[in-house]
């Protein structure tokens, strides 16, 4: 097992500095932060000058060194388009985006799998068959047509909860929240169902696809004629089985949650990273867009570890494997 994890933590340190490389490439050739923060009517004077602070002027090894140095500290710099330093902006930014994404989450998860679960013991009743198709639906619908029309219907229409921003929040050191408001809870409702509406029914339809195939094995036919209950057969024997496919593919898909709610945050002008980046983008605020890039792949690469180790715990042929080797 402890090999195992530090192998795993090898790749993950390796992947980290492909993409502080490909990050750093991007305050190389994309767009001159000198410009950027002087203008055009600098002198050539305060360009040399600004270039020596930034340390422009070294050699590209020794700035890329420099760059993985402040970045495994958190520190990319000043942002070209407030002028304030991109670790702060990202301190204020991610509670929103992490809220964000763990509800969605929350909801892909406690709605995905007992729907698959149930459309796969209810095989072709109609109830299944209108799972399945309203499952296609949520696949298929792109999220900037599922907010719109969520807030058609919820805002416009019924009234019933806000269109967008985030509410009252509550400040809990420098984390603030809106789980703890009523007003911060309605502001999240439509913004965490449209982010969560894609991953729950991939969930499901994957759970659904990987329990008929756990029905149809010997085992579960052979714990049939030891006479187990069927709660005991789907969830005791089956719904365990199903879930070590299940586990990589959700694991991933709730990396993605934080990657890609980019347009639900612009959708609804949720104040997350996801918004933050996207006005980065219209900028070319580079420092902004590295950072983003390192933390969203440093979320991945961790998501990714986690799934790993729960091998462990759901698949028991990983651990004798792991003591063969």
């Amino acid at each position: 097992m402890l090999v195992f994890i530090l192998r795993r933590l090898v790749q993950a340190l390796i992947v980290m500095l492909a993409v502080a490389f490909i990050a750093f490439m991007m305050f190389q050739y994309v767009g001159d932060p000198v410009s950027n923060m002087l203008g055009q009517d600098a002198t050539p004077e305060q360009r040399a000058e600004l270039r020596r602070e930034l340390g422009l002027d070294k050699p590209a090894p020794v700035q890329f060194a420099h760059f993985v140095v402040n970045a495994a500290q958190g520190e990319f710099g000043l942002s070209l388009r407030q002028g304030r330093r991109v670790s702060s902006l990202i301190v204020e930014r991610l509670p929103a985006t992490l809220e964000l994404s763990a509800v969605a989450a929350l909801i892909a998860l406690g709605a995905g799998i007992p729907l698959g679960v149930y459309a796969a013991l209810r095989r072709g009743r109609g109830d299944s068959q209108l799972l399945m198709i309203l499952s296609l639906l949520g696949v298929s619908l792109p999220t900037f047509v599922i907010g719109p029309l969520l807030m058609l219907v919820f805002a416009v229409g019924l009234t019933w909860l806000p269109a967008s921003q985030r509410g009252d929040v509550v400040a809990l050191g420098p984390w603030t929240t809106g789980l703890l408001t009523l007003d911060g809870l309605r502001h999240l409702v439509l913004p965490a169902t449209t982010l969560a509406i894609f991953q729950l029914t991939l969930i499901m339809r994957l759970v659904r696809a990987e329990m008929l195939e756990v029905l149809r094995t010997d085992y579960i036919k052979f714990a049939r004629a030891r006479g187990l209950t069927n709660r005991t057969v789907y969830f005791g024997h089956a719904l365990r089985n199903t879930l070590v496919p299940v586990i990589t593919i959700t694991g991933l898909q709730l990396g993605s949650l934080i990657a890609f709610s980019i347009i639900t945050e612009t959708v609804f002008q949720w104040p997350g990273m996801g918004l933050l980046f996207i006005q980065s983008v219209q900028f070319a605020d580079i420092p902004v867009m590295a950072a983003y890039l390192c933390l969203i792949s440093l979320i991945f690469v961790t998501i990714n570890l986690v799934v790993d180790l729960l091998y462990f715990s759901v698949d028991p042929r990983l651990r004798v494997e792991g003591r063969m080797h």
